[in-house]
């Protein structure tokens, strides 16, 4: 075999390489966006439902007002996240701001029995295991994907191509690891 033909068939090689390395950089960035889309999906729900339950609480209990503030505020700010490290800081109050709700109406036992709060606590928690069922999603494909770009000899094309490592969607404290507790 003429040395120009090993030399021929070592770049062709290299440059599938490159070009399904690059294939694969793409579609991992691709499936990353759409888990983050999930997280965002979940994340809408719970801040549609948050007003509701609220306004299903507040009749009841008039005097919480400061709390009733500060989830409307953290409902805001949560729904203005733009990545996963500044949503899973946001959240944190919306969670802890979401527990405290709940632990004011198991003091009335006439709103636990009320049948739309006890529609909105399941709904509620269904999002909140949805919830967690797309963070972990993301977080295993910023898993791939980081792999992908800080490993040899994918990081060299990774490089090229201006990849770069993601944040993983993490929890803050660790009474928001915890799902809300909702007794129904």
């Amino acid at each position: 075999m003429h040395p120009i033909w090993l030399v021929a068939a070592a770049v062709i090689l290299i440059f599938v390489w490159a070009a399904w390395t690059f294939n694969r950089l793409v579609n991992q960035r691709n499936m990353l966006r759409e888990a983050w889309s999930g997280i965002d999906v979940q994340l809408k729900r719970r801040h549609d439902l948050v007003p509701v339950l609220v306004a299903c609480v507040e009749g009841y209990r008039g005097h919480e007002r400061n709390l009733f503030e500060r989830i409307a505020a953290a409902r805001a700010q949560a729904a203005g996240a733009k990545d996963a490290r500044e949503a899973s800081v946001t959240g944190s109050e919306l969670t802890n701001g979401l527990r405290q709700l709940i632990a004011v109406a198991e003091a009335y036992p006439q709103l636990k029995a009320s049948e739309s709060f006890l529609g909105l606590s399941r709904q509620l928690v269904a999002i909140e295991e949805q919830l967690q069922f797309a963070r972990r999603y993301y977080n295993g494909t910023a898993k791939i994907l980081n792999n992908l770009v800080g490993t040899f000899p994918s990081l060299l094309i990774a490089r090229l191509f201006g990849f770069q490592s993601v944040s993983f969607f993490e929890v803050e404290s660790a009474v928001e690891r915890a799902v809300p507790e909702v007794k129904l």
